[in-house]
C-alpha cells in the first residue's frame, strides 16, 4: 500500500487548522490512513494509506482534503470541471498513435504557489500515481514543464528512434531516443513499455522541440520544474482513457487546492475515443448514483434515515439528495471508486465513525476447531519433517511463465481478470512449480536440498460454481549429485504407509518428468498424483545444475479415502 511523506505545516495549512498529532490520527482514518511516525526535528510525517482503489487520496492534498471537507461538513466545488471555459491550448494527436499509446489529456497551472514542499509533493504525487495506479507507467504516465517555455499547439506523435534528440532531465548531454532507452536510469527501467514498437512516442511544441519521451522521460530544458516555477503544463499518456482521465483530474484537483488557476487544454485526436475527437481535459467525469435507503439497513444492520445519510456522505465530499426512500449520490470526478451501492455504505460508515454503531454479541456459542483436512494436512507435514524434509510456503498467484513448462496439452490455468501485474496472473495449478523456484534459487546452500510444501493449488473446473476448484496438494523434491526416482519413491512410500494408504504405480508421461522415470500414484482407481526424475531441459529453464526428483499428491482425495 502506498506510504507518502508530508510535512506537517504543509498538511496543517492545506487543511486550515492546526490539528495536534492525536487529532490528526483520528482523522486520517477518514482516508484510510495511519500516521506511521512523526520526526519533529524535520516536521516529517510518514502516513501509510490502506486504500489502493482511492488514488486521490495518495498526496497531502488528498488528505487534507478529505479531513478538510470532513470538518467544513459539506462537499468542496471544482469549477473548473463545469463546462463554458473555453480552451486556447490545443495537443494534436497523431493517427499513428493509436497502435502504440493512443490517449493523452492536459491542462494547465497558473499561479502556482511553488516551494520546496509544494515540489516535492507534486514529485512524490507524480511518482505514486504513475508507479501503482498506472502500474510502472505502462497504462498511466505523468509529464509536468514549464509552461512559458512551450509555444502551442503541441504534437503528440511517433519518431524513428534516432531522430528526435535532447537532453533528458538528470544528464548534461543530448541523447536521441534509442541512447535515452540505453543510457538513461529512466530508459533502462521502463524501456521495455516502447521497444516493442519501430518508432516511439514524442512530444514537441510548435517550434519542434522536444518536450518529452512519454512514459520514459522529459527535456530538461522544458521538463524541469524548479521551486521558482508559477505556471505548468501537466499531461498524462496512456494506454486506458478512463484512468488517463482520472490521472489528470487529480493532479489538477490537488493543484487548484493549493490556489492555482486551472485552464482547459484541447486534445484533437484523428480518431474515435468514448470521449469524442475533440475533447477539453480536465473533463468532468462525476457520476450520480441512485440506491435506496434499505440498502444502507442491510449493509449496517441497523436503519438509516435519509436526513443521516446526506449528513455523512457530505462531510465525506459527496452531494447527496433524498426523496421517496431513496438517495442520489454525485461522486466527484477525482474518484472513480464507487461500483456497487455497498461502496457508499461503506462510506457512509467510515464518515460516521465505526465506533458509533452499537456492537451486537452473537446469539449463538460457537467453539472453532481445525478442519479435517488441516489436521490431515499437519500429520503430513509432521512424517515430512520428521524424514528430514524442509518446508516451504509460496504464493498462490504467480505468472504464466512459471507453469507454462510443467502443464500437460490443453490443461487450462484460473486466470486473474484486470490483472494488474503479469508476474501475478494467474493462480498455480501444482505446487512443484514453487519448489523448482525456491530450488533455482539455492544453490549455494550445502546439498542435499529436501524440501516440500503442502498447500493450495487452483484447478481449471468448468463444472464448479466459479469454473475452478481449490485442492489442497502436497508435493516434495529432493536435489543432489545423484537424487533419483528410488530415493523419492522410498519417501512417498514411508508417507502413505503412515497414513494407511494402499497404492500402485503405473507407468506414466508428464512434461516434469523424464520418460521412463515417472510414475502415476494410483489408490483404489483413484488417481492421487505424480512422482518421478524432473527433466533436464526443465531443469535448465529454472537454472539449477543438480539432477532432482519430486513426487505431488491430492490431499483432498486421501481425505475422501479414510
Amino acid at each position: 500500500m502506498p506510504t507518502i511523506d508530508i510535512k506537517k505545516k504543509d498538511l496543517d495549512g492545506l487543511i486550515g487548522k492546526k490539528l495536534t498529532l492525536e487529532a490528526l490520527e483520528k482523522k486520517l482514518m477518514l482516508a484510510k490512513a495511519e500516521l506511521k511516525e512523526y520526526n519533529a526535528e524535520t516536521d516529517d510525517l510518514k502516513v501509510e494509506l490502506s486504500d489502493s482503489n482511492r488514488p486521490d487520496l495518495w498526496s497531502a492534498e488528498g488528505v487534507a482534503r478529505q479531513i478538510r471537507i470532513a470538518l467544513s461538513g459539506k462537499p468542496e466545488e471544482y469549477a473548473f470541471f463545469k463546462h463554458g471555459r473555453k480552451p486556447t491550448r490545443e495537443i494534436r494527436v497523431s493517427k499513428d498513435m493509436k497502435p502504440v499509446r493512443p490517449y493523452i489529456a492536459a491542462c494547465t497551472a497558473s499561479d502556482v504557489r511553488m516551494n520546496d514542499d509544494v515540489l516535492a509533493q507534486m514529485i512524490q504525487s507524480q511518482d505514486k500515481l504513475a508507479e501503482i495506479f498506472g502500474r510502472k507507467r505502462t497504462t498511466v504516465s505523468i509529464g509536468i514543464y514549464e509552461l512559458n517555455q512551450i509555444v502551442f499547439p503541441v504534437d503528440y506523435r511517433l519518431a524513428e528512434p534516432e531522430s528526435v534528440s535532447f537532453t533528458p532531465l538528470g544528464m548534461e548531454e543530448k541523447l536521441n531516443l534509442a541512447e535515452i532507452l540505453e543510457r538513461h536510469p529512466k530508459g533502462i527501467a521502463y524501456g521495455s513499455i516502447v521497444k516493442p514498437f519501430k518508432k516511439y512516442p514524442v512530444l514537441t511544441d510548435g517550434m519542434g522541440r522536444a518536450l518529452s519521451f512519454p512514459p520514459i522521460i522529459n527535456s530538461r530544458e522544458i521538463g524541469e520544474v524548479k521551486p521558482k516555477t508559477r505556471s505548468v503544463l501537466i499531461e498524462v499518456t496512456g494506454t486506458d482513457l478512463r484512468m488517463t482521465v482520472l490521472t489528470l483530474n487529480i493532479l489538477a484537483t490537488s493543484l487548484y487546492d493549493r490556489g492555482a488557476d486551472i485552464e482547459p487544454v484541447l486534445v484533437s485526436y484523428p480518431y474515435e475515443t468514448e470521449l469524442g475527437r475533440r475533447v477539453a481535459f480536465p473533463y468532468d467525469t462525476s457520476g450520480k448514483f441512485t440506491i435506496p435507503l434499505s440498502k444502507f439497513a442491510e449493509g449496517l444492520g441497523e436503519d438509516v434515515a435519509a436526513g443521516d445519510v446526506k449528513k455523512y456522505l457530505g462531510s465525506y465530499g459527496l452531494a447527496v439528495t433524498a426523496a421517496k426512500g431513496k438517495v442520489s449520490v454525485v461522486v466527484p470526478p477525482f474518484r472513480d471508486d464507487i461500483m456497487h451501492p455497498m461502496d457508499l455504505v461503506e462510506d457512509y460508515a467510515i464518515s460516521r465513525g465505526y465506533d458509533s454503531f452499537e456492537p451486537v454479541l452473537p446469539q449463538q456459542s460457537t467453539v472453532g476447531a481445525l478442519s479435517r483436512l488441516e489436521l490431515l494436512s499437519d500429520r503430513v507435514r509432521g512424517f515430512l519433517v520428521g524424514s528430514g524434509f524442509q518446508e516451504i510456503m509460496s504464493n498462490i498467484l504467480c505468472s504464466r511463465e512459471e507453469l507454462d513448462y510443467a502443464m500437460p496439452a490443453g490443461e487450462q490455468l484460473v486466470e486473474v481478470d484486470n490483472v494488474m501485474s503479469l508476474a501475478y496472473s494467474v493462480l498455480r495449478n501444482r505446487l512443484i512449480p514453487s519448489l523448482l523456484n525456491v530450488e533455482a534459487a539455492s544453490s549455494k546452500a550445502f546439498y542435499p536440498h529436501r524440501t516440500f510444501e503442502a498447500g493450495e493449488a487452483a484447478v481449471f473446473d468448468p463444472d464448479q460454481n466459479m469454473g475452478s476448484r481449490t485442492d489442497l496438494n502436497l508435493a516434495a523434491l529432493i536435489s543432489h549429485p545423484s537424487a533419483n526416482f528410488s530415493e523419492m519413491h522410498s519417501s512417498l512410500d514411508i508417507l502413505l504407509y503412515y497414513l494407511g494408504i494402499e497404492y500402485k504405480l503405473e507407468p506414466a508421461e508428464h512434461p516434469l518428468y523424464l520418460p521412463g522415470r515417472c510414475g502415476k500414484v494410483v489408490t483404489g482407481g483413484t488417481e492421487l498424483g505424480f512422482i518421478g526424475e524432473v527433466r533436464p531441459e526443465v531443469l535448465e529453464v529454472k537454472q539449477i545444475t543438480m539432477p532432482c526428483a519430486a513426487f505431488e499428491i491430492n490431499l483432498d482425495k486421501i481425505l475422501k479415502l479414510s
